[in-house]
């Protein structure tokens, strides 16, 4: 249970069984409804309902409402302490039930096809074979289908109706139609022959028997459900693929001595070791070795990245060179890998417009489908037909009629599309994300750590003449900006420190870090200010800002006690991908933009370099934010890239918010899309895939909707056999969910390895 920071709400996550159609998730919802304050988010494809409630309701009320309800409740297990990354659900408590179903079905199916042979095909009926029949089908109406009678009469006692009683009514409506026809209706009689047609017989013979029905429609549906939860299964299997990726033993190194112990034991602090074929334990920092890791799984980068002292180092990734001593950062819940399979879950438990829509119209659904099977069985009757004709149109009305497909519309293909962008490197919070992203039309982009590689390295100090000298100017520096979490900063200290390692850099005090200026700070008794030149300093260096803007270079000032002291260039990397990035934003109809906290020179080399037609120069973040009020005044859908502090108000600001995995947790936390391989070309990825999952979902609904406009009347008029209606229920789900596992193979459309690749140039940095 999680709470807000005044303690008012509280948001707590059950897990909800019983569940069979969207019939059902309206109900649970409505149910939670009634308690006061309380919302509910319920999923049927993962069984979890999400509850927002204030903080004096207790869980144990929560799940004490979905009790009264029909269904059952638990909250989620704890997980264990080595299974942090694991999402708790539904599926680690089912393997008994699953086999319990399989089960069923097996000895249902033994028992039904003799039924079904003999009914549908006249020359094996041999004498009193209707008898036989008869014995065979009471089992599976009365054994096979008990758990549609049982949630029927639960439902009952609720005063509710679902997909369950619809097919329960519709097996005991066949099987007493069936038994009348034996004992009194003349069916009974040795040497009977029935004749079988798709259509249902109206020819008004009491002695036809629905035997077939009452054992078909158990069957199909009990199959239906069963590949139905395996394909369901199926679509979360992402996310349970990156679960697995979690290490259960670690080799620990202390006072020189190596020994393996439980992934739980470790500590942050301990150091550990990664052999070549390993997988990296945890989150941290190599202290010692070189090799190239495999974050293929974790992150969707195709190619291994070098790794190195100094390096941070993901949890999970597959070590494919040398040996690495690594010192633990982050465990358990703490880790990226625990932080993606948190943001892939929270994303899963959302509904997208359409989908609340399909779930209204499935809260009345099934009272009207049993209104109308009434009112036409009255109208048969009342219309002079045979009484076997009005019962086999109302059977097949209440077989044929389906809102499970109306509620695994969404869930499944959100399933299927969270993990698939998951192994892409791509999280998306929800389904609001989604569509927010499809119609995305700008894309403001932030420069540094998002266009470019954010690895910064020093490479031009000039000093001024008479001053303190290069040295000071750059201790002073490095000094400040040792404080500071910005590439820039951590660059200038690298080098200030590389400079004289065996002198340490001095304390400061007074620290003061300026979103879109710089940082400043007291240092041995002087004012140091580490800025982006805001005018044009004296020579020579006003010699040394051109160069570094025409080599684009960020320049950097550095003040001591409010005079010029030297200009520090800083060179960066455009990231390959960019290039490439802005290409296929274009093609997809999306318009980059790019908004720097650089001067006007170097922002216009880049944009020119990337081939971006609209730039913004020394932006604060406040510049940011009006920027993009700008441009949605302008009815645009604008999407905001960033990467750090200074790029949060942007993104909270924007439609949509897209945050670099490796930016800051502020612009993380702000952010609606994380791209956690480092590559900007995942956005393009991103928007073709939203717009297929979008398109999936709205093909699932049509065929929901369309499936139970066209089978409900050709039922009412008599047209469909009550065991051709039970297929027909059965194929309508696994028709969408299979439609929605399509998104598991998911590519985007220009292979990778056939793209090509242009060189990095020397890039820019910005404050």
């Amino acid at each position: 249970m999680t709470g807000d920071p005044a303690g008012t709400l509280a948001t707590t996550d059950l897990i909800v069984g019983g569940m069979t159609c969207a019939a059902c998730v309206s109900r649970v919802e409505k149910r939670l409804a009634k308690l006061e304050g309380v919302t509910a988010t319920v999923n049927l494809a993962t069984g979890r309902a999400r509850v927002t409630h204030p903080s004096g309701v207790a869980a144990e009320e929560l799940v004490a409402a979905v009790e009264r309800a029909g269904y059952t409740a638990e909250l989620p297990p704890p997980p264990e302490p080595a299974e942090e990354t694991r999402p708790a659900g539904p599926e680690a408590a089912d393997s008994r039930a699953g086999r319990e179903e399989r089960d069923r079905l097996v000895i249902t199916a033994l028992l039904s096809v003799p039924v079904l042979v003999l009914s549908m095909v006249p020359a094996f009926q041999f004498r009193n074979w209707q008898w036989l029949c008869f014995m065979l089908t009471a089992p599976v109406v009365v054994w096979g289908a008990w758990p549609f009678h049982r949630r029927a009469l639960l439902g009952l006692r609720h005063s509710a109706a679902t997909m369950d009683t619809l097919v329960s009514l519709g097996v005991v409506a066949s099987f007493s139609w069936s038994t009348y026809a034996l004992f009194l209706g003349g069916a009974g009689e040795s040497g009977m022959r029935m004749p079988f047609t798709l259509l249902p017989s109206a020819g008004g013979e009491v002695a036809h028997v629905y035997l077939e029905a009452a054992v078909a429609v158990p069957l199909f549906v009990l199959t239906g459900r069963f590949l139905e939860a395996r394909a369901k299964r199926g679509t979360g299997e992402a996310l349970r693929s990156l679960a697995g990726l979690a290490a259960k033993e670690v080799t620990v190194r202390e006072n020189g001595q190596e020994r393996l112990i439980p992934i739980a034991q470790l500590r942050v602090g301990q150091e550990f070791i990664v052999r070549p074929g390993e997988r990296v334990a945890t989150d941290g920092v190599v202290m010692s070795g070189s090799s190239a890791l495999d974050l293929s799984l974790v992150t969707g980068e195709s190619e291994p990245v070098e790794a190195g002292p100094g390096t941070a180092v993901i949890g999970a990734a597959v070590n494919v060179g040398g040996l690495l001593r690594v010192r633990a950062t982050a465990i358990g819940a703490e880790t990226q890998l625990a932080r993606i399979t948190r943001l892939v879950t929270e994303a899963q438990a959302g509904k997208a417009r359409a989908q609340r829509l399909a779930d209204t119209v499935a809260g009345y659904f099934v009272p009207v489908v049993l209104s109308l099977a009434a009112t036409v069985l009255g109208f048969w009757l009342g219309a002079g037909a045979e009484p076997q004709a009005g019962v086999t149109a109302c059977v097949a009305i209440l077989v044929v009629a389906c809102p499970c497909a109306l509620g695994l519309a969404t869930p499944t293909a959100l399933l299927a599309a969270t993990g698939r962008g998951a192994q892409l490197g791509v999280l998306v919070r929800g389904p609001q994300s989604l569509e927010a992203l499809r119609h995305v039309d700008t894309i403001v982009l932030d420069k540094t750590g998002t266009l470019t590689t954010g690895h910064m390295t020093v490479t031009k100090v000039t000093p001024v003449p008479d001053g303190i000298g290069q040295e000071a100017a750059l201790r002073l520096a490095g000094a400040v900006e040792r404080g500071s979490e910005h590439p820039l900063g951590r660059a200038i200290t690298t080098y200030a420190q590389r400079a004289r390692p065996e002198r340490p850099l001095p304390e400061v005090t007074g620290f003061r870090s300026t979103a879109g200026f710089g940082v400043a700070g007291r240092v041995e008794g002087h004012r140091v200010e580490v800025c982006t030149p805001r005018d044009d300093p004296a020579e020579p260096l006003a010699r040394a800002l051109a160069e570094a803007e025409a080599a684009l270079q960020t320049p950097v000032l550095v003040r001591v006690d409010g005079a010029d002291a030297a200009l520090v260039a800083v060179g960066d990397v455009l990231r390959p991908g960019s290039y490439r990035a802005v290409r296929r934003l274009r093609r997809l109809g999306v318009e980059p933009v790019l908004a720097t906290g650089d001067r006007e020179a170097t922002a216009r080399a880049v944009a020119a370099e990337l081939g971006i037609t609209e730039a913004h120069a020394r932006c604060t973040p406040e510049e940011k934010a009006r920027l993009v009020r700008r441009l949605k005044d302008e009815d645009r859908r604008v999407a905001v890239i960033g990467d750090g502090v200074n790029d949060a108000a942007a993104l909270a600001g924007a439609d949509l918010g897209i945050a670099m995995g490796s930016g800051t947790d502020v612009a993380i936390g702000a952010a609606d899309v994380t791209l956690v391989r480092g590559d900007i070309e995942a956005v393009a990825d991103a928007v073709l895939l939203a717009r297929r999952t979008l398109g999936t979902i709205r093909g699932n609904l049509l065929w929901a909707f369309g499936y139970n406009a066209v089978t409900v009347p050709l039922a009412a008029v008599g047209w469909l056999n009550p065991m051709v209606a039970a297929a027909a229920m059965s194929m309508s789900s696994l028709l969408v969910v299979g439609n929605s596992l399509r998104l598991r193979a998911w590519r985007p459309s220009a292979p990778r390895a056939a793209r090509t690749r242009r060189p990095g140039i020397r890039g820019v940095m910005e404050r």
